[in-house]
C-alpha cells in the first residue's frame, strides 16, 4: 500500500520521458512538412524544367540538293508575369544552341496583343541560317485589332518572317522549300484555302497555325493542282498538353479535338506536331506537363 509521499512502485514507468521516442517524432513531422513543401511546389517548379525534344523525319519531298534540314520550333511563350524578360531571354540562348536551319514560332508570345508586341521589341536576336519564321495565336489576336499591323512591323524588325496567310519560298543552295502559316483560327481571319491552293504537293511545305483545332480542315484542304496532303510537316501548339495532367488535362482547347491533345501525328505521309510549348496561361503551373521546344531534323529520302 502505498501513502501519500511514497515513491512509485518499484519496476513502473508511468511518466517516463524518453528522449529518443520525441526526437523521432520531431524528425517524422519535419519530413512530412518538407514532403508536402515539396508536392506543393513542385507543379511551379516544373514550369521551369524546359525540355528540347528531338526527333528525326525523312520526307521523298525534301530536295536531295538540301539532304538534311534542322528546324526548332517553339510555342506558346507566354510572356508575363513569373515568365519575365530573363526567362525569355535563355530560351532565346536555348533556340541559338540548336543550331538551327530555321527556327519556327507558333504563336502566343505574351497573353495579349499589346504583351506581343512588346515581346517582338525586346526580344533577343535568333539566329537561323535561312530565316525565322512566325504565326500568330489567339492572345496575339486580342484588340485592338490594328495590333495587328504593329505586331508584324515589330516581328520584321526583330528578323522574323510574320507568316498571316502567306507563304514564304526558302531558297537552300539549288534547292527550296515553302513555309506556310494562316491567322488564328479561333480569333483571327484565317485563309486556309487560300494557302493551300499556292502551294503543290510535290513541294516540301512546312504549315504553321497556331491552333490544332485547324487539323481536320488542313488535311482535307487541296493544292493548286486539287491534290491533298499539300503539306509535309504541320506545326500546332495552343493546347499546352493540358498543362496539369494529373488525372486528365485541366486545360481544355476549345474547338480542338481531343486526339490532338499533345505529341506527334502521322495522316498518309504528313507529319502533324502539337507542341506542349514552352509558357503558361491561366495559372503560372504545369503538372506531368513539362515544357519543351522542338528540334527536328529531316533527312531527303534516298
Amino acid at each position: 500500500m502505498l501513502f501519500p509521499g511514497d515513491a512509485s512502485p518499484r519496476g513502473s514507468h508511468a511518466g517516463t520521458y524518453d528522449p529518443s521516442t520525441s526526437r523521432a517524432r520531431r524528425f517524422l513531422h519535419l519530413m512530412i512538412v518538407l514532403v508536402a513543401l515539396f508536392v506543393l511546389s513542385w507543379p511551379l517548379l516544373e514550369t521551369f524544367m524546359l525540355e528540347t525534344e528531338e526527333t528525326t523525319l525523312t520526307s521523298p519531298d525534301l530536295p536531295q540538293s538540301i539532304g538534311q534540314l534542322r528546324i526548332v520550333y517553339a510555342t506558346d511563350i507566354h510572356k508575363g508575369g513569373l515568365y519575365t524578360s530573363a526567362r525569355v531571354s535563355s530560351l532565346i540562348s536555348h533556340i541559338n544552341a540548336c543550331n538551327a536551319d530555321i527556327v519556327l514560332l507558333g504563336g502566343d508570345y505574351a497573353d495579349d496583343s499589346q504583351g506581343a508586341v512588346e515581346f517582338f521589341r525586346q526580344m533577343p536576336a535568333i539566329h537561323a541560317r535561312y530565316g525565322v519564321f512566325a504565326v500568330l495565336g489567339n492572345h496575339d489576336r486580342t484588340l485592338p485589332e490594328g495590333n495587328v499591323t504593329t505586331i508584324r512591323s515589330v516581328m520584321l524588325s526583330a528578323g522574323v518572317t510574320p507568316l498571316v496567310n502567306a507563304v514564304s519560298r526558302v531558297q537552300i543552295g539549288t534547292g527550296s522549300i515553302y513555309i506556310a502559316g494562316i491567322d488564328d483560327v479561333h480569333n483571327g481571319r484565317p485563309d486556309l484555302k487560300g494557302v493551300a491552293a499556292q502551294l503543290s504537293a510535290s513541294d516540301y511545305v512546312i504549315f504553321l497555325c497556331h491552333s490544332p483545332a485547324v487539323i481536320p480542315d488542313a488535311l482535307r484542304a487541296v493544292d493548286k493542282d486539287g491534290r491533298k496532303d499539300w503539306f509535309d510537316l504541320g506545326l500546332f501548339g495552343h493546347t499546352h498538353g493540358g498543362q496539369i495532367a494529373l488525372l486528365g488535362p485541366m486545360l481544355k482547347a476549345d474547338q480542338v479535338p481531343r486526339q490532338y491533345l499533345k505529341g506527334w501525328f502521322q495522316h498518309n505521309r504528313t507529319d502533324l506536331l502539337v507542341s506542349r510549348g514552352v509558357g503558361t496561361t491561366g495559372v503560372p503551373l504545369r503538372l506531368f506537363c513539362t515544357p519543351q521546344i522542338h528540334l527536328i531534323t529531316v533527312n531527303a529520302a534516298r
